[in-house]
């Protein structure tokens, strides 16, 4: 495949808002100055340390070290190769890209090529479904009360009841029969015939979070389809039941701004939903809700506050109540509270809405219980509570459920509940509660304690918003990748972070000046960057990191500047660089505040060193015999007048 010219990745790159695209999949908020904050999206967390910097292209996880720029946020995040994210981006910003080879070249990308291949197809559908074959499809939407509007803005489509119109369609758009094959748009049988995979049937597109379609859902329609009630696409290379939500891509934003998200079982259930006034209804397409699916929502919720609500709508049948028992065994990986609605009479939500309008859908979802309540009470069900060895039994069943609620302030509230849903005392439900805490309570991994990083400030007062340290238990990063993409940076040496430094006052300075040196190259004048760079730096490591920027001088302040400051310090060091280049600057929000404190902190770093080399100069001074070594000694004069001089043109300065 020829290779993407390198000026055109430089321009798609500075073309692009890199919080735009990291914005597709994690809830950034303000983290300060220039700066943007968020869940990271490569490991669990549940306080935001992953941070965004728009201004100079970049992102880094201080819990993880995941680190880089737009390129390699979608490589990692989408698993896809270097072109595919260039090739994306350009897409995505209409950048024609050019080869080395010369001239445009298509783009034979496989992701790509299949993204293309399942967009094509929900054209297709949606077109189809205006014809007269699709009367099928329209009547089975009016009758669940869904008009044409509703159809147009769910996207949903119709697939004709034809062997190979939409395989025929899109060979005609160019699309090969192994794309088509890959995207899960056409199945083979024994003999090794092709066949459209969806025929006769309502579709419905899943997407991901930025809008790109991954796959389908479909209902049959017809008594002589011998198929399941609803079909989806397989796994794909793009497509993962287990990663996707239908209705995230149109939820996504009201979720976030609410904290609050409602999972309900079915793609008309959603479009009820949203139609009702519940704007943050999504659905898991053909597979029950799991871990995959928290990670996804916990990203958006930005869930670390305890304030966001996730709300599971189950049908009252059995498989609605194993679903709900499913979802409790992973509840704990929310921080948000968690409910349960049941509809009465045991309608979802979109019969719910066609029997008895949309108010009752909100009401369903105002009206949801705490999934803990739902639970006991579900257990409960299960024991004849008229007799000693009934209760007796539900105690020991729901006693567990009580003392694993990670919230100690809501605790004993379920406990003096339970106590008067079995009829007991209070003090016997206390003591099993206790027991059960004690038996069955599984240790969590400690997690190390913050570092404390605090920023210097030019008065001498360390403040500034500490990034985290790693969580203890996750592995460390062999091989930090770097900002530019193509592959990591390897070295078999563990990668050096912030946490690593020492906390003594003088690496503090050294540490801070650097980090103002990387985030406002601009602030110092040449003459100013030529004192710093002079300067001796005490602590080794970060010496290495001067060193990086002389190296890389000329290119400093420019787009690429950092990326080429990371490929020039050892391995081990990048990620380094990156967490210089990352964390916050105690510093106001605008760039004259910014330049003043880089300024500031610059000068307390040289002062230091011009006070340094002063001790040095009269130390030697006082060894020398100003009669036995004249020369020497005049030197030394001459040097602590110089030292003095760059002192106080310093602080005039």
């Amino acid at each position: 495949m020829a290779l993407i010219r390198k000026s055109d990745i430089d321009e798609v790159r500075s073309r692009t808002n890199i919080a735009d695209v990291v914005g597709d999949y994690v809830t950034l908020r303000s983290g300060g100055v220039g700066s943007m904050k968020g869940l990271c999206p490569f490991h669990d967390e549940r306080t935001p340390s992953f941070n965004v910097r728009p201004a100079l292209g970049l992102f880094h996880c201080f819990g993880c070290g995941e680190s880089g720029d737009v390129y390699s946020f979608l490589q990692k995040i989408d698993h896809v190769s270097f072109a595919d994210a260039v090739e994306r981006l350009a897409a995505r910003i209409g950048y024609t890209l050019t080869y080395e080879d010369g001239g445009q070249a298509p783009d034979h990308s496989r992701r790509l090529r299949l993204l293309q291949a399942n967009t094509a197809a929900h054209h297709f559908f949606v077109a189809q479904l205006g014809d007269a074959d699709a009367a099928p499809g329209r009547e089975f939407l009016g009758g669940r009360g869904f008009d044409p509007e509703a159809a147009a803005h769910f996207g949903v489509g119709y697939a004709p009841k034809s062997w190979d119109a939409l395989s025929s369609h899109l060979r005609a758009a160019g699309f090969t029969k192994q794309e088509m094959q890959d995207a899960g748009l056409v199945s083979t049988n024994d003999r090794g015939s092709s066949y459209d995979r969806f025929r006769g049937r309502v579709v419905w597109p899943i997407r991901d979070t930025a809008g790109q379609t991954l796959g389908f859902g479909a209902r049959k329609l017809f008594d002589d389809d011998q198929g399941p009630k609803y079909l989806n696409t397989p796994e794909t290379p793009v497509y993962h039941k287990q990663q996707v939500l239908y209705g995230l891509d149109l939820a996504k934003r009201e979720i976030a701004r609410e904290r609050s998200v409602v999972v309900v079982e079915g793609y008309t259930d959603v479009m009820a939903a949203h139609l009702a006034g519940v704007t943050t209804a999504v659905a898991t397409c053909g597979t029950a809700f799991g871990v995959d699916h928290i990670k996804v929502l916990r990203r958006i919720l930005d869930d670390e506050s305890g304030k966001g609500r996730v709300v599971f709508t189950f049908d009252p049948d059995e498989a609605g109540q194993k679903a709900a028992m499913k979802a409790f065994a992973e509840e704990k990986r929310f921080v948000a509270q968690t409910y349960v609605a049941v509809g009465r009479d045991g309608l979802d939500p979109c019969d719910l809405r066609l029997h008895r309008g949309d108010a009752a859908v909100r009401e369903l979802v105002d009206d949801a219980v705490p999934m803990y309540e739902f639970v006991i009470k579900r257990q409960l069900r299960d024991h004849d509570l008229d007799t000693v060895e009934g209760r007796v039994a539900a105690l020991r069943q729901s006693a567990p459920v009580v003392a694993g609620i990670r919230d100690p302030s809501v605790r004993p509230g379920y406990a003096r509940q339970l106590a008067r849903w079995l009829g007991m005392d209070l003090p016997m439900v206390e003591r099993a509660v206790q027991q059960a805490g004690r038996g069955g309570a599984q240790r969590a991994p400690q997690r190390t304690p913050a570092h404390s990083m605090r920023t210097s400030s030019p008065a001498g007062g360390w403040q500034g918003d500490p990034p985290p340290d790693p969580e203890e238990g996750l592995p460390p990063d062999p091989a930090e990748d770097g900002f530019g993409g193509g592959g990591g940076f390897g070295g078999a040496m563990a990668s050096v972070r912030l946490s690593d430094l020492g906390n003594d006052p003088v690496t503090r300075l050294e540490r801070d000046t650097l980090m103002a040196v990387l985030q406002v190259p601009g602030a110092l004048d040449a003459a100013a960057l030529d004192r710093v760079l002079a300067t001796d730096f005490t602590n080794a490591t970060l010496a290495t990191v001067r060193d990086g920027i002389l190296a890389t001088r000329t290119s400093l302040g420019q787009p690429r500047w950092l990326i080429e400051l990371a490929d020039e310090v050892p391995a081990q060091f990048r990620s380094l660089v990156n967490e210089l280049a990352m964390a916050p600057l105690p510093a106001g929000p605008t760039e004259e505040q910014l330049s003043a404190y880089a300024r500031a902190i610059s000068a307390s770093l040289v002062e230091r060193d011009l006070l340094r080399r002063k001790a040095e100069a009269l130390g030697a001074l006082q060894r020398t015999d100003p009669k036995a070594e004249p020369e020497r000694f005049a030197h030394l004069q001459a040097q602590l007048v110089e030292l003095e001089q760059l002192k106080r043109r310093l602080r005039d300065d």
